[in-house]
């Protein structure tokens, strides 16, 4: 008898009861070989002993302070740190307590930044079929996956999709990088025109797609074509990395690899690796002076935004994956994930897609490679994956949906930045073997 509501009341769930490094441990003793992070969030592992003794300092001395009345020296060290490191003018933080707070922040003050400079009219937001941008309702409205939204659509803003950067399954045969790119870019184009120019407030993206189609990368020069388009229009870039950030990919930054400034992004899981609930929206110069020479006051909050304990555990885990250079290690880690992943898939008629960024990798599952037919999303193929997986003592994120909504399935894997060439190969090794164990 449990009187938790779990997101699953059906279900039965293994009590947690210890983390060490790459594994997780029941109250059975059993260990599980995290190579997910959980939802790509534990990216240091667990049990870091100096991430640990960097909240219990903190707690000793002022666990929280209300920043109506104060601010405090690890929210602001820490936004100094993430300022210096953002690409172009992206040099003010504001911290929330997770990515859908994040991205309702960033919502919020992109249309309060066109209320400041004396655009009241734009109220329209672009973003992606098949993205993720959170569960509340600003961010649920915005994110384009058709089964989270169905339930909650009489609650929902309007919001407007357009296709997004899915060259596995939407590039046109015999069409180029840059014939696809500029294909998705007059269509974004065509979308903002359609709505009106002057009434379009942000497009929205995520870097590189995260759950809900399983680590999707874009394609060449996509998002500097996508920019040219909003900076025609006056419209904002809004990048959401809650799960693509903060080193995921190889570069704190993701949008860093292609060469795009946002004027808005969003950040959460790698940011504090689990250890608290932290996000953060990170916003230009541009915005933030139009805010302070305007109202001065970012109508917006939260009673734990700038929470001091978790900005101190978040500045302890930003120090150690820059100390211990742990980027280099996920590009190469990564490498080797999707090298070795391929090789293990290389016979297998039911692996379709491998792809991704640094330990941020996607498998895609169909019925039938050549085809890529989808496989029948009543099999809930994910879902048996998934549980083979645990089974082996391996933890992995599928989803299902990964097409459409309903048609698809993937295996995403986000194993943390310390993960060694021995963790890898033994992640793929009981990968495969869950596969085959789910579909032969």
């Amino acid at each position: 008898m449990t009187h938790v509501f779990h997101r699953n009341p059906r279900s039965k769930l293994p009590v947690a009861v210890a983390g060490e490094g790459m594994a997780l441990i029941d109250q059975d003793g059993r260990r599980y070989l995290d190579a997910s992070g959980g939802a790509a969030v534990s990216c240091l592992g667990h049990g870091h002993p100096r991430v640990i003794e960097a909240i219990r300092a903190q707690v000793a001395e002022l666990a929280y302070a209300h920043t109506s009345f104060f601010t405090t020296a690890p929210a602001e060290e820490l936004a100094a740190m993430l300022a210096d490191a953002a690409p172009g003018p992206l040099n003010h933080v504001y911290f929330v307590s997770g990515g859908s707070e994040a991205v309702e922040a960033a919502l919020k003050l992109a249309r309060q930044y066109y209320v400041e400079i004396g655009q009241p009219q734009r109220r329209h937001i672009i973003a992606r079929r098949q993205s993720y941008h959170g569960n509340t309702l600003g961010a649920l409205a915005i994110g384009g996956n058709a089964w989270r939204r169905d339930m909650f659509m009489p609650l929902l803003i309007d919001a407007h999709h357009i296709s997004p950067c899915y060259a596995y399954r939407d590039r046109a045969d015999g069409e180029s990088d840059a014939q696809y790119v500029q294909r998705l870019a007059d269509e974004l184009e065509q979308k903002i025109l359609s709505l009106g120019a002057d009434q379009v407030i942000a497009f929205v993206a995520e870097t590189v797609v995260g759950a809900t189609a399983g680590a999707v990368p874009p394609v060449g020069d996509y998002f500097r074509k996508m920019r040219e388009v909003c900076d025609r229009y006056g419209v904002l870039l809004i990048l959401d990395e809650v799960m693509s950030g903060m080193g995921r990919t190889g570069y704190l930054f993701a949008c860093e690899e292609d060469g795009v400034e946002p004027d808005i992004v969003v950040i959460a899981k790698g940011l504090g690796a689990g250890y608290q609930p932290i996000g953060a929206m990170i916003c230009s110069d541009r915005i933030y002076d139009a805010v302070l020479r305007g109202s001065g006051f970012f109508q917006h909050g939260h009673t734990y935004i700038g929470h001091a304990t978790a900005c101190a555990g978040a500045l302890a885990v930003q120090k150690t994956i820059r100390e211990e250079r742990l980027l280099d290690n996920v590009r190469q880690r990564g490498e080797q994930l999707r090298s070795e992943l391929r090789q293990v898939f290389d016979d297998q008629p039911h692996v379709g897609d491998v792809r991704g960024r640094g330990l941020f990798v996607g498998v895609e599952l169909v019925a039938d490679r050549r085809s890529k037919l989808p496989l029948d999303p009543s099999l809930r193929t994910h879902a048996r994956v998934k549980a083979e997986a645990m089974k082996r003592g391996l933890l992995v994120y599928p989803m299902g949906g990964t097409i459409d909504g309903r048609n698809g399935d993937h295996i995403l894997l986000a194993p943390p930045f310390i993960a060694t060439p021995n963790d890898i190969s033994e992640i793929v090794q009981r990968l495969s073997e869950s596969v085959t164990a789910s579909l032969g």
